[in-house]
């Protein structure tokens, strides 16, 4: 099955020639020979209030993104902010860059949702609505099962230092295949860290908001640093 894939490079914070500041995150396509481009860059919309703010609220679900053209802040693409976000369910919004409505990504945390398992629902503006849930339900069983040994594996993973490495057992499971009407549009493989689009209707402003929301929940997030 033929896919976009996309995947987000986090970089350390620089500067161009004339020392300002350049956008570090980047979300790379491997398929530009449609709409999308060969890459935009992603970066922290910060609040009245600056980092401490914007950290002090993402500990409560909330997000927000700005999505760029270049490194340089040039054109914006796309904005991504947060409706609401209580009692472990976030729901975000994906705007294009003269404010249109692009669509909604919801975060419903495993066993505070509907689901004993982390759910993600990705809504595109006319009314296509996929639904995915975190990890196979094997896997999290035998997850559950080998808990009472985690913590020797992950001391073991510590000292495993091949490239490309995920943990092993040590960490939880993470793919997430999204459907809808009895398609599979949507496809987060955690062996890479990268999200396939097999459908050609997904808007890619969209799918670039996605993977950068599936990054900013897991350990070591992009958006976390304090500076």
């Amino acid at each position: 099955m033929s896919s976009n894939v996309l995947t987000l490079y986090a970089g350390p914070a620089g500067a161009d020639g004339q020392g300002q500041a350049q956008v570090a995150n980047m979300v790379s396509f491997s398929n530009a020979s449609g709409p999308a481009p060969s890459a935009v860059y992603v970066e922290r919309d910060l609040p009245p209030g600056g980092t401490p703010a914007y950290l002090a609220a993402r500990r409560a679900g909330v997000r927000s993104f700005a999505l760029w053209a270049d490194d340089r802040r040039r054109e914006r693409v796309a904005t991504v902010t947060t409706l609401s976000a209580d009692g472990g369910v976030a729901k975000f919004q994906v705007l294009g860059a003269h404010g249109e409505f692009i669509g909604t990504l919801t975060r419903e945390k495993a066993f505070r949702g509907r689901a004993l398992r982390t759910r993600w629902t990705v809504h595109q503006s006319g009314g296509w609505e996929a639904v995915g849930l975190k990890g196979r339900i094997v896997w999290w069983w035998m997850w559950w099962l080998l808990l009472p040994f985690m913590t020797a594996v992950l001391v073991m993973s510590v000292f495993d230092s091949v490239p490309g490495n995920e943990g092993g057992l040590a960490r939880a499971p993470r793919r997430i295949r999204w459907r809808a009407n009895g398609q599979v549009p949507l496809e987060f493989r955690s062996k890479g860290d990268k999200l396939h689009v097999y459908a050609p209707g997904v808007d890619w402003r969209l799918a670039a908001a996605m993977i950068a929301l599936l990054r900013s929940f897991h350990v070591g997030a992009w958006d976390s640093v304090k500076k």
